[in-house]
């Protein structure tokens, strides 16, 4: 049985920096691609961030430079850390496990002055 969960979610200020954290249980966690993905009320949801089982990494357009997918496969957790936070991140953050139906129940971000 798979599990996935998300944490470190919270409100920041604009500009401001948060770092997120995906543990996976139950899978074989370093040969799974992860993702992070966001869904803002009202809208589609969207991926944000990939990192395949060797490292290579892929961002949306909106977060490139800003933020930063990483993996500790010791740990079996995957990281987003979001720096120059706007307040269209806003957004529930997902992790997903391996391209798969495997998902956490998601973090609140809140950017707001």
């Amino acid at each position: 049985q798979v599990q996935v969960v998300e944490s470190g979610g919270g409100l920041v200020q604009p500009g401001g920096s948060l770092r997120l954290s995906c543990v996976v249980s139950g899978g074989i966690f370093s040969v799974a691609a992860m993702d992070w993905y966001r869904q803002a009320p009202g809208k589609e949801r969207e991926v944000v961030a990939r990192i395949n089982s060797g490292g290579s990494t892929n961002y949306a357009d909106s977060v490139k430079g800003r933020f930063t997918i990483s993996r500790d496969n010791a740990k079996k957790t995957a990281y987003l850390q979001m720096n120059s936070l706007k307040p269209e991140d806003t957004a529930v953050y997902l992790c997903r496990f391996g391209g798969s139906d495997y998902w956490g129940q998601g973090t609140q971000v809140t950017v707001s002055s």
